[in-house]
């Protein structure tokens, strides 16, 4: 029997994984980043609470009303009173605003990343597995989904259900478009393993379908999932700050960081700090995501020389 360096070394797959991503500077960087940003979000009552400032309260001192709202002091009035300065126009304190919208726009997008895998590998498993008309009509429904321009299509399913649950709402139309790819990826890797020798053991000793697809095909395919839900995170974080940005996606008081964005518009050049702090906290977000998702796929290969 042919060794593989899980067998030679006397470490798990998994082991040998993660000893490659604690190498990794990347991955360190990225999962440390991810950690912040996870923190942030589910700590924001308490930090808000240790700033003395609530997402939703007006600071009417700390901006000029004869200006039209400009903050005063300097960097939008960061100081020791607002972390992060204030809102132009409202006074709202920015910081508040942060952590929240951190708390919004990961939710949101781990939440549309989990329906999707969760419905794609269901899917997927089932047309890679049983084949024949099943997989055809399955695989049709993939390529018509995947057909569409999902964006255009957000913007239009977004805008004719504007009283909705904008939460809910997002989820479930970012997951509807996304679920094919998941889908196309796991029926591949079905197909290479419904006639392996282990799933043909499972259906021979009488194993029922959803015994063999769950718990004999599915571990062995968890790596190129757990690849894709690191990869497809980033991408739903970057939709979802477009969709607020665009005034179809989270809607006012709920903050979000594209909502934060569009608003920066109109006072970048006066205030270019309100429109740096949301473009900062996405852009590390989305980048720690990326990289997270690449050192995973990279410790994942069992073509890795550095095990």
């Amino acid at each position: 029997m042919a060794t593989t360096p899980s067998t030679r070394s006397g470490r798990s797959p998994g082991r040998i994984a993660f000893d490659r991503l604690k190498r990794d500077p990347a991955a360190l960087f990225g999962a440390s980043i991810v950690a912040v940003f996870v923190a942030v979000a589910l700590g924001a009552p308490l930090l808000t609470a240790l700033s003395g400032w609530d997402v939703q309260t007006f600071d009417k001192s700390a901006i000029d009303r004869s200006l039209g709202g400009v903050p005063y002091g300097d960097l939008g009035g960061i100081g020791a009173e607002h972390w992060l300065g204030v809102e132009p126009g409202t006074g709202r304190d920015v910081f508040a605003r942060i952590v929240y919208g951190a708390r919004v726009s990961l939710l949101i997008s781990v939440a549309a990343t989990a329906v999707t895998v969760v419905a794609g590998t269901v899917i997927g498993l089932v047309a890679g597995y049983v084949g024949g008309r099943t997989d055809t009509i399955l695989c049709r429904v993939m390529d018509l989904v995947m057909s569409f321009p999902s964006l255009i299509f957000m913007l239009a399913l977004l805008s004719v259900a504007p009283d909705a649950n904008r939460v809910l709402l997002l989820i479930a139309i970012m997951s509807m478009f996304s679920w094919p790819y998941v889908g196309r990826i796991v029926r591949g890797q079905a197909l290479s393993l419904k006639h392996q020798e282990f799933v043909d053991a499972a259906r021979v000793g009488g194993g029922r379908a959803a015994h063999i697809l769950f718990k004999e095909m599915l571990p062995n395919i968890t790596g190129p999932i757990l690849v894709y839900t690191t990869l497809a995170i980033p991408a739903n974080i970057g939709t979802e700050a477009a969709l607020s940005f665009l005034g179809v996606g989270v809607r006012p008081p709920t903050p979000s960081w594209g909502q934060m964005l569009d608003d920066s518009l109109k006072w970048y050049q006066v205030v270019p700090s309100y429109f740096i702090v949301p473009s900062v906290c996405l852009f590390l977000t989305v980048l720690a995501f990326t990289l997270l998702g690449d050192a995973l796929r990279d410790a994942l290969d069992p073509r890795g020389t550095n095990a």
